[in-house]
């Protein structure tokens, strides 16, 4: 038997437990009923061996997917899935939705993409499938502008219909000052060990629909972007930006460092995933959630800025090399760099860390990696879309 069709086999043979009532069953009793199948007797090693074979075998999406489906087959296969698929910065894969909280890859970029829908506002972010700079992509995170007498806010979602605070797929938001100048990332769950929330309005909306009070849900800043006045001052010119990652120590860029990472999400409604039921443990606590330094931080923390662009006589404009994935010249355009915090700048400050910029009217490349995740590179391109008077 092949292991697609084997993927299949386990899927058609699910139980569909009722209650006595006639109503569904409940996620205890599925889970139960999964735990006691077939599948779950296979012996540890033939499984880790089956899995181990699928993993490497399913390295793309679309049919990566499949490694996701065994996950959700019964808690032991779910046990060894989870031990085998390694995160972004060992694999450079996005396999499970926890991925996009986590730091990318160190040795490449993660390519991916945004489309900007116009009429309503929303901004989608998608995982590039191919070297082409226009292909379907695997979805990832979508973004809602909401605007307010005194600012705006850009709701970011893991479901791209349902984009609201209250939302049981809500996992972050980025918010702009009066001006536009000033941005700060806020993440919906604790993205280090002793992480302060700050209470809004917004905040109130989420817990309504918690359910494991052993994750808080709120706004927890992770970043902070400012944009100053251009290089040319009152006239036209390139935008000069400042991210501080609050959430990662500035040792995390040193070789050997390390920058926090959640390894499950807390959604409000597993529901919203019913063929993933690991994303959601019980024997979970919050302090397990994360890994990394910060909770006894006293280092400074990693500060963003952005590559100064050249001067091109011939073109007549400012240049950045791209290598090949920005097509379109747009103001919008930019790469960021880590800032030495104190003395020279070494190899590590050299190395780009994100790059955004324009490929179409409304198709733009975003390409990442450690020590930011695909969560807050995403926010910190949304803040580039902010119409910004005073730096232009």
């Amino acid at each position: 038997m092949s292991i697609r069709s084997m993927i299949q086999d386990i899927r058609m043979s699910r139980p569909q437990r009722v209650i006595q009532d006639g109503s569904p069953a409940t996620r205890a009793e599925l889970c139960d009923g999964l735990s006691q199948s077939c599948w779950a007797n296979m012996p540890q090693e033939l499984l880790r061996e089956v899995l181990l074979k699928i993993e490497s075998s399913e390295s793309a999406w679309p049919v990566r997917k499949s490694v996701v489906a065994c996950a959700g087959v019964c808690r032991s296969w779910r046990v060894i899935t989870k031990e085998i698929v390694k995160t972004p910065e060992l694999s450079a894969k996005l396999t499970f939705p926890i991925s996009v909280k986590q730091p990318g890859p160190r040795d490449v970029l993660l390519q991916c993409f945004i489309k900007r829908n116009r009429s309503n506002q929303t901004y989608f972010l998608y995982l590039s499938l191919t070297n082409a700079l226009t292909d379907d992509g695997k979805f990832l995170l979508a973004a809602r502008k909401c605007r307010r007498p005194t600012c705006t806010d850009y709701i970011i979602s893991l479901h791209a219909d349902d984009m609201s605070k209250g939302s049981s797929t809500y996992i972050g938001k980025l918010r702009s000052n009066f001006l536009g100048t000033k941005f700060t990332i806020f993440d919906g769950q604790p993205p280090c060990a002793g992480a302060k929330v700050i209470k809004s309005r917004s905040t109130r909306l989420v817990n309504l629909k918690q359910v494991s009070p052993r994750v808080p849900a709120g706004n927890y800043p992770v970043a902070h972007i400012s944009y100053e006045l251009n290089v040319l001052g009152s006239s036209r010119g390139p935008r000069r930006m400042q991210c501080i990652m609050d959430a990662i120590p500035s040792s995390a860029i040193e070789h050997g460092g390390v920058a926090p990472t959640q390894t499950e999400l807390s959604l409000s409604n597993v529901d919203s995933f019913p063929s993933l039921p690991f994303f959601r443990s019980k024997s979970n606590r919050t302090e397990n959630l994360l890994s990394g330094p910060l909770a006894s931080q006293k280092d400074g923390v990693v500060v963003l800025r952005n590559k100064s662009p050249r001067w091109h006589e011939q073109l007549q404009c400012w240049c950045l090399n791209f290598h090949g994935r920005v097509t379109v010249a747009s103001v919008k355009n930019f790469q960021l760099v880590a800032s030495p915090e104190n003395g020279p700048a070494g190899p590590e400050h050299e190395k780009i860390i994100l790059q955004f910029g324009k490929v179409g009217k409304d198709l733009f490349t975003m390409d990442y990696r450690y020590p930011i995740s695909a969560f807050q590179a995403f926010a910190i391109c949304l803040s580039s879309f902010d119409t910004k008077i005073a730096c232009e």
